[in-house]
């Protein structure tokens, strides 16, 4: 279909290995075993916000253009590219080849979204004339900064420094331009808010709560049922209901439009509420330290 040669593949193939421990890693996602206290505490720590503060700092140029040119805060795009691979000091050691053949081959579970990721990569690695074999990412495939996944790298990263070459392996510029186009093309509304504390009342009935990641409510029926923002918000907007498990206890949450737009990037609430959470803790840090420089 795509003109590849056979014996190059089978040439590539045959120095491709199955590994188990992406299998193992894969069969245990954190989203689905810690509570949104334990899972906050892997990403929310001091060092990665003044990293954060850090990486915004010596990126500020480029985080402003790409804040202008696609309309997502530098907060947002900091704190991603920190979840994911805590500022580029960790992109994954696994052969992108190796990770995506084993999953492609050897979990069935998911096996045709994998192979298909693997034509994707295939597809790429000719496109940026890399050698496949030589291109590192996570268990399941993903690179660079942003940890995309092949498909994504192909459809979304742009070339943010204009050089001629998409590369969000190891160009910042690249990769936060990369992770601002993906927002907007998957709908991000500039300025709009994307998560608010909730009120419940007695008679509120938590079935509502964690029933979707896509808001299917809106503020005013959710506050109809006994659940409503802290802070006012127009009763049109999509919301969906949110309850985690915090240290302190249970937290309830109105996830809104841009709230589901991260969850685009990883579908899980946890996850989201992480980068939301990350990114406001970075933007007050910066901003303190901009008062305190002041001063």
């Amino acid at each position: 279909e795509h003109k590849f040669d056979k014996a190059a593949l089978q040439s590539l193939f045959s120095k491709t290995n199955k590994k188990q421990s992406i299998i193992d890693a894969i069969s245990r996602p954190a989203e689905k075993t810690l509570t949104w206290g334990e899972y906050r505490d892997i990403f929310i720590k001091p060092n990665t916000i003044s990293q954060g503060v850090d990486f915004w700092n010596k990126n500020a140029k480029t985080l402003a253009s790409a804040s202008e040119e696609y309309g997502v805060p530098p907060e947002i795009i900091v704190a991603i590219i920190g979840v994911e691979t805590r500022y580029g000091q960790n992109k994954g050691s696994y052969r992108v080849m190796d990770a995506l053949s084993t999953l492609a081959f050897d979990y069935p579970p998911r096996g045709a979204f994998f192979r298909k990721e693997l034509q994707e990569f295939l597809l790429l690695a000719r496109e940026q004339n890399q050698k496949p074999l030589t291109l590192k990412g996570s268990y399941a495939g993903a690179m660079g900064y942003g940890q995309f996944i092949p498909s994504s790298y192909r459809a979304y990263a742009v070339d943010f420094d204009k050089d001629g070459f998409v590369d969000i392996w190891n160009n910042e510029k690249d990769a936060i331009g990369s992770v601002a186009n993906y927002f907007a093309k998957h709908g991000w509304k500039k300025g709009e808010t994307v998560v608010v504390r909730a009120k419940v009342t007695k008679e509120f009935d938590d079935k509502h709560t964690n029933t979707t990641l896509k808001p299917e409510e809106t503020v005013g029926s959710l506050s109809a049922k006994g659940f409503s923002p802290a802070i006012v918000l127009p009763e049109k907007s999509d919301a969906t209901a949110m309850k985690l498990e915090a240290k302190d206890g249970t937290e309830y949450w109105l996830g809104l439009h841009n709230f589901y737009v991260i969850t685009r990037y990883n579908h899980s609430r946890l996850y989201a509420m992480a980068v939301w959470q990350l990114s406001q803790e970075i933007a007050s840090a910066r901003a303190a330290s901009a008062t305190k420089k002041k001063g």
